[in-house]
């Protein structure tokens, strides 16, 4: 069979699997099988079953990185650009930036392009993110539960804290597109009764981890925003939201009251 020919084969498949894009889909395979129409029938079938592209091609492009993924691990979503600008924005040149949630470490590695000086942590619940994340970010990503994970001379240092949170309400899980449901991890989706409680968590250890002028940075959603800034307040922060209409983001941006002396 032809390359033109195994392209076109694939591109039938992904179809009728209801894949929109099935030619640009059967092009990126292509090129993740290094255009071997066998191995390229195996990938074809794994996203026609399903599996998120990403996953199925090993990696994701994403605000100018190519980012490894394993299967099971979180995609980045386009809109999480918001979270890399405001990051890169707000990172001194050579800054502490700590990946919380990190997953496949996407977010820390885009703004780490963007600010090569920046010394960056990362920590995230799932082993399997964190394996990921290692081969993206190479040293200092930690396995645990958000600041348990972190070591401790982090304390009081962080110029800018991305904590990309699950932010999903657990009745909502089930609404999700299918890629999400069924190949991501529910841990990196459920953010609880409303979507806040991993948030809840982290501003409420937030104070004590950034540095005087440091910023900590979640995307959520319209709905959350008086919320999360009630939170926000309530931990003796303040908070603004801002948004990106081009990428339908919308992100919490919170800071420690400035000490007057």
């Amino acid at each position: 069979m032809t390359t033109t020919e195994a392209l076109a084969a694939a591109a039938r498949r992904l179809r009728a699997a209801g894949c929109v894009f099935a030619e640009e889909e059967a092009a990126v395979l292509s090129e993740a099988a290094e255009h071997d129409s066998g191995a390229l029938a195996v990938l074809v079938e794994r996203r026609a079953a399903g599996e998120p592209l990403e996953q199925v091609t090993g990696y994701a492009d994403f605000c100018g990185v190519r980012v490894r993924l394993r299967p099971g691990v979180f995609v980045p979503r386009v809109r999480s650009g918001l979270l890399v600008r405001l990051g890169a924005e707000a990172a001194p040149p050579d800054g502490l930036v700590v990946d919380l949630c990190c997953g496949s470490g996407a977010l820390g590695l885009a703004v780490r392009h963007r600010v090569p000086g920046i010394a960056l942590h990362a920590a995230d619940i799932d082993p399997v993110a964190v394996a990921c994340a290692r081969e993206n970010l190479g040293e200092n990503v930690y396995l645990g539960d958000l600041f348990e994970a972190l070591p401790a001379a982090l304390r009081g240092r962080v110029d800018v804290l991305l904590a990309n949170v699950p932010y999903v309400a657990t009745r909502h899980i089930d609404l999700l597109p299918a890629e999400a449901r069924e190949h991501e991890p529910r841990t990196a989706l459920d953010g609880g009764d409303d979507g806040l409680a991993v948030f809840r968590a982290v501003a409420a250890g937030a104070a004590e981890w950034l540095a005087p002028r440091g910023v900590l940075l979640s995307e959520i959603t319209e709905a959350q925003a008086e919320t999360a800034r009630e939170i926000a307040a309530g931990n003796g922060l303040t908070a603004t939201i801002t948004t990106d209409d081009d990428l339908d983001s919308l992100a919490i941006i919170v800071r420690k009251p400035l000490q007057r002396p």
